[in-house]
């Protein structure tokens, strides 16, 4: 069997793996990835295309170097197509919006890693973790034959269910095992491209499934190449994916005769992140952490955030010679501060839409104001003056009652933002932080009628 020796043993050469090779590595350290596909296809990842704060990325691998990849920076907002009311509604997007070539960008992160000194192992499959009190290595498959990564700490990048999570053993951790696949969306995607510009590509088009735990997208990568998807919550049954996002195709005219170069599956996390994502020796990042917006399935900003914050604590622990839980504590704060209470909050809707009539929901999209939709699908919390009160009332008319559930579920996702400010700044704080929040969301399953998600 092989044996590397290195610092830090990071599994996948994704958005958050990148990130935080090359925020290690550039402060001297060796770093080496572990990426299960080959050279060629390293990068190439079912996505959706669409990034939100495209103008603020973290400096571990500078903007200029992904930006050649970003290939429509001309959409500005949503629109969410209601065909049971036969409209759509188009909802501004707070900051700056781009549209990017997936593989392409996974290039350009890859090469941002290895140019600030990290070293890839391509046809590497992880098969175990080496544990002794901490977490020190790896067990993997390279190109057919074993070979193990002896390091000071493990950074699990390997995207949605890591497999590296059925092995770690978390008991005397704070590190969060209550993972379930219903807290996951299964999503398939196609590039299409047609033959005359399409009319909305400045815009990222939603559209309901029959089921209110699911959505269709439209996202112009340029005005005649979109992407192309549906994903469907894993609570609800089974999508047949392929052959519903080839129905909804069939019937808009602008793809008729179009082509499909490429086409892509995956699951990611609709849930809340960890509540802790650190153990002696480990830290989970990005898809792998649940550090995805639930509401939208946007999760490429925040997996650079947690790459570089996960890089900067291990970092820390390293020239402390200390990579116990307490010592990299400091990364579950900084997550939760920047983008993880919102997602939090954020998924309070999620849980909301679960229980409620997809028809009803569409209505209620209908009438709202679509600023402060805005507001509350990307910030996680919005405020509604009376006067707005009063015509969402007037337009709303038969769905009061959904209306009166949303805003007294509005009013527990703000408690829970709140609470998750409060985010403690050590795991001796953690048990009592997390009682509370529990007792939050109690409330929210008995005012939504949902099934507890957690």
């Amino acid at each position: 069997m092989t044996t590397h020796a290195v610092d830090v043993a990071i599994v996948g050469a994704g958005t958050s793996g990148c990130y935080a090779a090359a925020t290690i590595a550039d402060a001297g350290y060796d770093v080496v990835i572990a990426e299960r596909k080959d050279e060629e296809e390293a990068g190439h990842i079912a996505c959706g295309d669409a990034l939100k704060g495209a103008s603020d990325f973290p400096s571990a691998i500078p903007k200029s170097q992904i930006e050649p990849a970003f290939t429509n920076t001309d959409v500005d907002h949503g629109r969410f197509e209601i065909p049971q009311l036969d409209t759509a509604v188009d909802i501004p997007v707070p900051g700056e919006l781009a549209v990017i070539d997936r593989w392409e960008y996974g290039r350009r992160l890859i090469d941002g890693a290895t140019d600030a000194g990290a070293e890839i192992h391509y046809n590497t499959v992880v098969k175990d973790v080496v544990q002794n009190g901490k977490v020190e290595g790896l067990e993997a498959v390279r190109k057919g034959d074993p070979v193990e990564y002896e390091a000071d700490l493990v950074i699990d990048a390997a995207g949605a269910l890591s497999i590296l999570q059925d092995k770690v053993d978390f008991s005397d951790s704070t590190f969060d095992t209550n993972v379930t696949y219903s807290q996951f969306c299964s999503a398939y995607r196609e590039i299409v491209t047609v033959d005359e510009p399409v009319d909305w590509s400045d815009a990222l088009v939603f559209k309901p499934t029959e089921r209110a735990a699911g959505y269709l997208w439209y996202f112009p990568r340029t005005e005649t190449e979109i992407n192309v998807g549906l994903g469907f919550q894993m609570t609800e049954e089974p999508m047949q994916l392929v052959e519903d996002l080839k129905e909804d195709l069939r019937e808009r005219p602008e793809f008729e005769g179009a082509t499909v170069d490429d086409k892509l599956g995956a699951a990611l996390p609709t849930r809340r992140p960890y509540d802790s994502a650190v153990a002696p020796g480990y830290v989970a990042i990005g898809d792998a952490a649940g550090h995805v917006n639930p509401t939208t399935g946007g999760g490429i900003a925040g997996a650079a955030y947690a790459g570089q914050y996960a890089g900067e604590a291990t970092i820390e622990a390293l020239e402390h010679d200390d990579v116990s839980e307490q010592r990299l504590w400091e990364y579950n704060e900084r997550v939760m501060d920047h983008f993880g209470a919102r997602y939090a909050a954020l998924d309070v809707y999620n849980i909301f839409t679960t229980a409620t009539d997809v028809d009803d929901l569409m209505g209620l999209l209908a009438a709202l104001p679509v600023k402060k939709l805005s507001e509350a699908l990307y910030e996680g919390s919005t405020s509604v003056g009376p006067w707005l009160k009063l015509k969402t009332a007037a337009k709303s008319f038969g769905h009061w009652e959904t209306i009166y559930d949303l805003y007294r579920t509005k009013s527990i996702a703000d408690e829970l933002l709140a609470h998750y400010e409060q985010y403690p700044s050590n795991p001796d704080q953690f048990d009592r932080w997390r009682s509370q929040r529990d007792d939050l969301m109690e409330r929210v399953y008995d005012v939504t009628g949902a099934d507890p998600k957690y």
